[in-house]
C-alpha cells in the first residue's frame, strides 16, 4: 500500500497516549441500551471516535513539544464493547474514523499504532454497516486498515484462530531493526520471537482463513443468536451485539447486591456453579484499585463477558449458555455478594479469590 512505501522516522515523532481510542465514556447502566444503540446507528460518522476529537487536540496542545516527545497514537480495532475503566474500553472503528484520524496523526506527525487483535471482527462490521463497503471482502477492508496506519501489534490467539503467538509489524525499517534486537533479548531470534515452526505455520494458516466472509458470517452469526436468545429470555445486555462475546448487565440481574461486594464477580461465579460456564467479569474487579487511596476504581458499569471462541461450540452450546443464565436470573435473590480472601497486587481479575458474603 501507498503507506508502506513512506519510512516514518521515529526520532521526530511527536505523540500523543491516548488517541483514537474508542472511549465508550462513563455511561450509567439505565442508559447503555439507548447508548450502544445509537452509537451502532451513527456507525459511519465516526460517533465514537469524534466525540474526543477535541479531548485530544486540547491534550497535544497542552503536553507542547516535549511533553509529547516519544510518544505515539494508539488505534483499537474490536468487535464489541468493554466495562469503561477496565482492561478494553473499545468500540468498533469505522472507515471514516480510521481515515480522519489518519490525516489528524500526519498533520502533527504522529505515529499510529494499530492494536489488530480483532481486525478481521472490525472489517466485518464496517461491511455490514458502513456505506460504500457492502461489496468490498473482509480481506480487502482488512488490508485497508492496516495501509492506514503505520505500525501493528496482534494476539493471533484471537482473529487468527491459533493457540499461541502473535506479531509486530511496522513501516519504519529503522524501528524494525530496533525491534529484532529487542527480540533476541526477551523471546528470541526475530525469524520465530520464541514460537514453534508448528505454531507459525498454524498462524499463518489462521491468518488466511480469518478474513474469510463465510468463516466471519459463521462466527458473528452465532454470536448474535447467543444475543437474541438472551433478548428473547429478558437477560439485560449490551447492545448492539459485538464480534466476540455477549456482555450481561450484572446490575441489572442482581439490583441486590452492591458494587462493593463485586456484583459482576458474583455473577460469574453462579453462571459456574448453576452450569460449569466459564464467563469474565468486567467491573470493579478488572478496574483495580486507586495506586495513591487504595480505594476500588467504581466504574458505571459491571458487565460479565460470555466470549465465545472461533470453530468451537455448536448451537447447542448458545442455547444451554442463554438457558443457564436464565435459570441464574430467576434464582437471582439466592446470589450472594462476594469478598477478597486472596488479592494480587497485580492482574487480581485473574488470580483472586473469594468467599461469599453471608
Amino acid at each position: 500500500g501507498t503507506r508502506a512505501e513512506k519510512s516514518l522516522g521515529t526520532t521526530n515523532k511527536k505523540s500523543l497516549t491516548g488517541t483514537g481510542k474508542q472511549v465508550a465514556g462513563d455511561i450509567t447502566t439505565e442508559g447503555i441500551e439507548e447508548f450502544f444503540q445509537e452509537a451502532s446507528n451513527k456507525i459511519s460518522t465516526n460517533y465514537a471516535v469524534s466525540e474526543t476529537s477535541d479531548e485530544n487536540q486540547a491534550l497535544l496542545e497542552g503536553s507542547g513539544e516535549a511533553g509529547a516527545h516519544g510518544l505515539f497514537a494508539g488505534v483499537g480495532v474490536a468487535g464489541t464493547v468493554a466495562a469503561p475503566k477496565t482492561v478494553a474500553d473499545t468500540v468498533n472503528i469505522t472507515g471514516d474514523n480510521l481515515k480522519e484520524l489518519r490525516n489528524w496523526c500526519d498533520q502533527y506527525e504522529i505515529m499510529l499504532v494499530h492494536d489488530m487483535t480483532r481486525v478481521a471482527e472490525n472489517a466485518w462490521f464496517i461491511k455490514e454497516r458502513e456505506e460504500g463497503y457492502a461489496d468490498k471482502s473482509v480481506k480487502e477492508i482488512v488490508y485497508e486498515i492496516c495501509a492506514l496506519t503505520d505500525a501493528a501489534t496482534m494476539s493471533s490467539k484471537k482473529d487468527a484462530m491459533v493457540n499461541i503467538g502473535g506479531f509486530l509489524a511496522m513501516n519504519d525499517p529503522e524501528l524494525y531493526e530496533r525491534a529484532c534486537e529487542l527480540v533476541v533479548v526477551y523471546e528470541g531470534l526475530h525469524t520465530y520471537g520464541g514460537m514453534a515452526g508448528r505454531d507459525m505455520e498454524a498462524l499463518a494458516i489462521g491468518i488466511k482463513e480469518s478474513v474469510s466472509d463465510d468463516h466471519m458470517a459463521a462466527r458473528i452469526g452465532q454470536i448474535a443468536y447467543l444475543g437474541h436468545r438472551l433478548d428473547q429470555m429478558g437477560v439485560p445486555i449490551v447492545r448492539p451485539y459485538g464480534g466476540h462475546a455477549i456482555f450481561l448487565d450484572a446490575r441489572r440481574i442482581l439490583p441486590h447486591i452492591p458494587q462493593e461486594q463485586f456484583p459482576a464477580q458474583s455473577l460469574a461465579a453462579a453462571l459456574f456453579v448453576e452450569s460449569g460456564i466459564r464467563s469474565m467479569e468486567r467491573g470493579v474487579v478488572s478496574a483495580g484499585r486507586n495506586k495513591e487511596t487504595g480505594e476500588n476504581y467504581m466504574p458505571k458499569l459491571e458487565l460479565v463477558r460470555l466470549t465465545i471462541p472461533r470453530r468451537v461450540y455448536t448451537q447447542a452450546h448458545m442455547d444451554v449458555t442463554a438457558e443457564s443464565v436464565q435459570a441464574v436470573m430467576e434464582n437471582a435473590a439466592d446470589v450472594k455478594g462476594l469478598r477478597f480472601v486472596y488479592e494480587p497486587k497485580m492482574l487480581r481479575f485473574f488470580q483472586g479469590r473469594f468467599e461469599e458474603v453471608t
